[in-house]
Protein backbone atom coordinates (compact mmCIF):
# COMPACT_ATOMS: atom_id res chain seq x y z
CA UNK A 1 0.00 0.00 0.00
CA UNK A 2 1.55 3.20 -1.25
CA UNK A 3 1.62 6.05 1.63
CA UNK A 4 -1.00 8.96 -0.07
CA UNK A 5 -3.85 5.51 0.38
CA UNK A 6 -2.78 4.58 3.75
CA UNK A 7 -2.76 8.44 5.20
CA UNK A 8 -6.71 8.60 3.40
CA UNK A 9 -7.30 5.29 5.00
CA UNK A 10 -6.11 6.83 8.22
CA UNK A 11 -7.56 9.65 8.08
CA UNK A 12 -11.23 8.46 6.91
CA UNK A 13 -11.04 5.54 9.95
CA UNK A 14 -10.62 8.77 12.26
CA UNK A 15 -12.93 10.62 10.74
CA UNK A 16 -15.22 7.73 11.43
CA UNK A 17 -14.29 7.64 15.08
CA UNK A 18 -14.66 11.07 15.25
CA UNK A 19 -18.16 11.22 13.80
CA UNK A 20 -19.29 8.51 16.00
CA UNK A 21 -17.89 9.33 19.22
CA UNK A 22 -20.10 11.71 20.32
CA UNK A 23 -23.25 9.11 20.25
CA UNK A 24 -21.59 6.53 21.86
CA UNK A 25 -20.58 9.58 24.71
CA UNK A 26 -24.69 10.20 24.67
CA UNK A 27 -25.48 6.40 25.48
CA UNK A 28 -23.46 6.14 27.92
CA UNK A 29 -24.04 8.80 29.64
CA UNK A 30 -22.29 10.60 33.05
CA UNK A 31 -22.24 7.68 35.43
CA UNK A 32 -20.47 9.82 37.86
CA UNK A 33 -23.11 12.10 38.02
CA UNK A 34 -26.10 11.27 41.15
CA UNK A 35 -27.51 14.94 40.66
CA UNK A 36 -29.46 16.62 38.08
CA UNK A 37 -29.12 17.02 35.14
CA UNK A 38 -31.39 18.75 32.40
CA UNK A 39 -32.73 18.35 28.88
CA UNK A 40 -34.11 21.08 26.37
CA UNK A 41 -36.24 20.83 23.62
CA UNK A 42 -37.64 23.94 22.10
CA UNK A 43 -39.95 25.50 25.33
CA UNK A 44 -39.44 22.61 27.10
CA UNK A 45 -36.76 21.44 30.19
CA UNK A 46 -36.77 18.42 31.97
CA UNK A 47 -34.48 18.15 35.03
CA UNK A 48 -33.78 14.37 35.24
CA UNK A 49 -31.15 11.80 37.15
CA UNK A 50 -28.84 9.15 34.84
CA UNK A 51 -27.43 6.96 37.54
CA UNK A 52 -25.59 3.32 37.36
CA UNK A 53 -24.37 1.31 34.27
CA UNK A 54 -26.04 -1.73 32.11
CA UNK A 55 -29.18 -1.65 29.95
CA UNK A 56 -31.47 1.09 30.38
CA UNK A 57 -34.25 1.13 32.42
CA UNK A 58 -36.31 4.49 32.45
CA UNK A 59 -38.09 4.80 35.99
CA UNK A 60 -41.30 6.94 35.98
CA UNK A 61 -41.66 7.94 40.02
CA UNK A 62 -45.03 8.23 41.08
CA UNK A 63 -47.08 11.27 43.11
CA UNK A 64 -49.86 11.67 40.07
CA UNK A 65 -49.36 15.62 38.43
CA UNK A 66 -46.66 16.40 40.95
CA UNK A 67 -44.33 13.22 39.96
CA UNK A 68 -40.67 13.88 40.85
CA UNK A 69 -37.47 11.86 41.34
CA UNK A 70 -37.29 12.67 44.95
CA UNK A 71 -40.39 10.79 45.12
CA UNK A 72 -38.71 7.84 44.83
CA UNK A 73 -36.83 7.91 48.19
CA UNK A 74 -39.97 9.82 49.94
CA UNK A 75 -43.04 7.95 48.90
CA UNK A 76 -42.17 5.25 46.70
CA UNK A 77 -42.53 1.36 48.07
CA UNK A 78 -38.59 1.01 46.94
CA UNK A 79 -36.19 2.57 45.50
CA UNK A 80 -35.46 1.47 42.28
CA UNK A 81 -32.23 3.36 41.81
CA UNK A 82 -30.80 1.85 44.72
CA UNK A 83 -32.17 -1.62 43.99
CA UNK A 84 -31.14 -1.69 40.21
CA UNK A 85 -28.10 0.86 39.35
CA UNK A 86 -25.07 -2.18 39.72
CA UNK A 87 -27.07 -3.92 36.98
CA UNK A 88 -29.17 -0.95 34.86
CA UNK A 89 -28.54 2.35 33.91
CA UNK A 90 -31.24 3.97 36.13
CA UNK A 91 -33.20 7.16 34.07
CA UNK A 92 -35.35 8.85 35.52
CA UNK A 93 -37.05 12.41 35.40
CA UNK A 94 -39.13 15.28 37.30
CA UNK A 95 -42.72 15.45 35.30
CA UNK A 96 -43.44 18.34 33.13
CA UNK A 97 -44.70 20.91 35.59
CA UNK A 98 -44.68 19.19 38.65
CA UNK A 99 -44.62 22.05 41.19
CA UNK A 100 -42.03 20.41 43.43
CA UNK A 101 -39.77 19.83 40.78
CA UNK A 102 -38.11 21.55 38.30
CA UNK A 103 -39.27 20.16 34.89
CA UNK A 104 -41.43 22.98 32.90
CA UNK A 105 -43.31 23.01 29.52
CA UNK A 106 -46.30 24.53 28.30
CA UNK A 107 -50.18 22.80 29.16
CA UNK A 108 -50.92 21.09 26.19
CA UNK A 109 -54.64 21.10 26.89
CA UNK A 110 -55.49 18.99 23.78
CA UNK A 111 -52.63 16.21 24.08
CA UNK A 112 -51.84 15.70 27.52
CA UNK A 113 -50.75 12.44 27.64
CA UNK A 114 -48.75 12.63 24.48
CA UNK A 115 -47.11 15.63 25.73
CA UNK A 116 -45.26 13.99 28.84
CA UNK A 117 -44.26 10.94 26.53
CA UNK A 118 -42.66 13.13 24.50
CA UNK A 119 -41.01 14.18 27.37
CA UNK A 120 -40.30 10.31 27.92
CA UNK A 121 -39.56 10.02 24.73
CA UNK A 122 -37.66 12.93 24.08
CA UNK A 123 -34.89 12.64 26.83
CA UNK A 124 -34.45 8.94 25.86
CA UNK A 125 -33.64 9.97 22.31
CA UNK A 126 -31.09 12.72 23.81
CA UNK A 127 -29.30 9.62 25.58
CA UNK A 128 -28.93 8.34 22.24
CA UNK A 129 -30.87 5.81 23.93
CA UNK A 130 -33.41 3.24 21.21
CA UNK A 131 -34.44 0.20 23.29
CA UNK A 132 -35.32 -0.12 26.99
CA UNK A 133 -37.01 -1.21 29.71
CA UNK A 134 -39.27 0.94 31.99
CA UNK A 135 -40.45 0.78 35.58
CA UNK A 136 -43.50 3.13 36.54
CA UNK A 137 -45.42 3.58 40.13
CA UNK A 138 -48.66 5.26 40.52
CA UNK A 139 -49.27 7.70 37.17
CA UNK A 140 -46.55 5.53 35.59
CA UNK A 141 -48.73 3.18 34.87
CA UNK A 142 -51.09 5.18 32.25
CA UNK A 143 -47.50 6.68 31.07
CA UNK A 144 -46.20 2.94 30.50
CA UNK A 145 -49.92 2.47 28.26
CA UNK A 146 -48.81 5.96 26.22
CA UNK A 147 -45.23 4.79 25.92
CA UNK A 148 -46.76 0.99 24.40
CA UNK A 149 -49.19 3.12 22.46
CA UNK A 150 -46.74 5.46 20.95
CA UNK A 151 -43.79 3.72 20.35
CA UNK A 152 -44.32 -0.33 21.07
CA UNK A 153 -41.13 -0.81 19.01
CA UNK A 154 -39.06 0.72 21.77
CA UNK A 155 -40.25 -0.95 25.13
CA UNK A 156 -37.95 -3.71 25.59
CA UNK A 157 -40.54 -4.70 28.93
CA UNK A 158 -42.18 -2.85 31.70
CA UNK A 159 -43.61 -2.86 35.25
CA UNK A 160 -46.13 -1.16 35.71
CA UNK A 161 -46.43 -0.46 39.97
CA UNK A 162 -49.68 0.54 41.75
CA UNK A 163 -51.05 1.76 38.91
CA UNK A 164 -53.33 4.76 38.40
CA UNK A 165 -56.96 3.15 37.18
CA UNK A 166 -60.66 4.23 36.84
CA UNK A 167 -62.44 3.52 39.82
CA UNK A 168 -66.35 3.56 39.24
CA UNK A 169 -67.47 4.06 42.32
CA UNK A 170 -64.85 7.14 41.79
CA UNK A 171 -65.19 8.09 38.59
CA UNK A 172 -63.67 11.30 39.07
CA UNK A 173 -60.86 11.38 41.33
CA UNK A 174 -58.49 12.18 39.51
CA UNK A 175 -59.87 15.17 38.90
CA UNK A 176 -60.71 16.02 42.02
CA UNK A 177 -57.92 15.37 43.39
CA UNK A 178 -55.72 17.41 40.90
CA UNK A 179 -57.90 20.64 40.40
CA UNK A 180 -58.06 21.41 44.24
CA UNK A 181 -53.82 20.11 45.15
CA UNK A 182 -52.21 20.29 41.68
CA UNK A 183 -53.63 23.14 40.02
CA UNK A 184 -53.30 26.03 42.58
CA UNK A 185 -49.65 25.16 43.17
CA UNK A 186 -48.52 24.94 40.02
CA UNK A 187 -50.47 28.64 39.27
CA UNK A 188 -49.01 30.05 42.15
CA UNK A 189 -45.51 29.52 40.60
CA UNK A 190 -46.76 29.82 36.53
CA UNK A 191 -48.83 33.30 36.82
CA UNK A 192 -49.67 32.84 32.71
CA UNK A 193 -51.46 29.54 33.67
CA UNK A 194 -55.02 30.18 34.76
CA UNK A 195 -57.47 27.76 36.83
CA UNK A 196 -59.70 27.52 33.13
CA UNK A 197 -57.08 25.98 31.68
CA UNK A 198 -56.30 23.85 34.58
CA UNK A 199 -59.47 22.79 34.41
CA UNK A 200 -60.15 22.06 30.67
CA UNK A 201 -56.25 20.30 31.03
CA UNK A 202 -57.62 17.77 33.37
CA UNK A 203 -60.54 17.65 31.90
CA UNK A 204 -58.54 16.38 28.59
CA UNK A 205 -56.41 14.08 30.29
CA UNK A 206 -59.05 12.05 32.65
CA UNK A 207 -62.45 12.21 30.97
CA UNK A 208 -62.89 11.40 27.11
CA UNK A 209 -63.23 7.82 25.47
CA UNK A 210 -60.53 6.20 27.74
CA UNK A 211 -61.83 7.42 30.84
CA UNK A 212 -62.97 4.69 32.19
CA UNK A 213 -59.54 2.48 31.89
CA UNK A 214 -56.28 3.31 32.62
CA UNK A 215 -56.86 7.27 30.69
CA UNK A 216 -53.83 7.02 28.51
CA UNK A 217 -54.62 4.28 26.07
CA UNK A 218 -57.69 2.32 25.07
CA UNK A 219 -58.35 -1.53 25.51
CA UNK A 220 -57.06 -2.18 22.21
CA UNK A 221 -53.58 -1.04 22.31
CA UNK A 222 -53.25 -2.70 25.84
CA UNK A 223 -54.62 -5.85 24.11
CA UNK A 224 -52.08 -5.50 20.73
CA UNK A 225 -48.89 -4.95 23.46
CA UNK A 226 -46.32 -7.51 22.67
CA UNK A 227 -44.05 -6.01 24.76
CA UNK A 228 -43.63 -8.29 28.22
CA UNK A 229 -45.74 -6.58 31.30
CA UNK A 230 -45.22 -7.32 34.99
CA UNK A 231 -48.35 -5.67 36.24
CA UNK A 232 -48.00 -5.16 40.45
CA UNK A 233 -51.52 -4.26 41.55
CA UNK A 234 -52.92 -1.87 44.32
CA UNK A 235 -56.18 -1.18 45.74
CA UNK A 236 -56.69 2.50 46.70
CA UNK A 237 -59.18 5.74 45.89
CA UNK A 238 -56.49 6.40 43.06
CA UNK A 239 -55.05 2.88 42.10
CA UNK A 240 -58.02 1.17 40.79
CA UNK A 241 -57.50 -2.80 41.55
CA UNK A 242 -60.16 -3.97 38.92
CA UNK A 243 -58.25 -1.75 35.93
CA UNK A 244 -55.24 -2.94 37.15
CA UNK A 245 -55.92 -6.58 36.47
CA UNK A 246 -58.06 -5.87 33.28
CA UNK A 247 -55.08 -4.65 31.96
CA UNK A 248 -53.11 -8.03 32.79
CA UNK A 249 -56.05 -9.98 31.65
CA UNK A 250 -55.57 -8.36 27.92
CA UNK A 251 -52.50 -7.80 27.71
CA UNK A 252 -50.67 -10.86 26.16
CA UNK A 253 -47.37 -11.19 27.51
CA UNK A 254 -48.77 -10.38 30.71
CA UNK A 255 -47.28 -11.67 34.51
CA UNK A 256 -48.60 -9.98 37.34
CA UNK A 257 -47.08 -10.19 40.99
CA UNK A 258 -48.29 -11.03 44.39
CA UNK A 259 -51.05 -9.55 46.06
CA UNK A 260 -51.28 -7.74 48.45
CA UNK A 261 -46.97 -7.07 48.30
CA UNK A 262 -46.70 -3.47 49.40
CA UNK A 263 -48.56 -3.23 52.66
CA UNK A 264 -46.76 -5.75 54.88
CA UNK A 265 -43.33 -4.37 54.82
CA UNK A 266 -41.81 -8.23 54.92
CA UNK A 267 -43.65 -8.65 51.42
CA UNK A 268 -41.76 -5.72 49.87
CA UNK A 269 -38.15 -7.60 49.39
CA UNK A 270 -39.79 -11.06 47.71
CA UNK A 271 -41.69 -8.03 45.27
CA UNK A 272 -38.65 -6.57 44.54
CA UNK A 273 -37.07 -10.04 43.84
CA UNK A 274 -39.49 -10.85 41.36
CA UNK A 275 -38.74 -7.48 39.94
CA UNK A 276 -35.70 -8.41 39.50
CA UNK A 277 -36.19 -11.53 38.19
CA UNK A 278 -38.73 -10.16 35.63
CA UNK A 279 -36.37 -7.66 33.84
CA UNK A 280 -33.10 -10.13 34.01
CA UNK A 281 -35.18 -13.24 32.20
CA UNK A 282 -36.08 -10.21 29.27
CA UNK A 283 -32.91 -8.52 29.35
CA UNK A 284 -31.12 -11.90 28.42
CA UNK A 285 -33.87 -12.21 25.77
CA UNK A 286 -33.10 -9.24 23.87
CA UNK A 287 -29.37 -10.03 24.58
Amino acid sequence: MDSTRRTLLTTGAAAVAAAAAPKAFAQAGDKGKTGGLFYQRGNVRIHYQDVGSGYPLLIIPGGGQNSTISALTTSAPFNPVDEFKNEYRCITADLRNAPSGQSTGPLEIDRPWDSYTDDHLGLMDHLGIKRFMVLGFCIGGPFIWSLVRRAPERIIAAVVSQPVGFRKELPNHAYNNYIKGWGPDLIKQRPEITMDMIDRFLKSMYGGVRADFVFSASRDVVRSCQSPVLIMPDDTPAHGFETAMESAMLAPKSEVSMYPWKDVKEKIPIAVRQVRTFMRAHRSATA
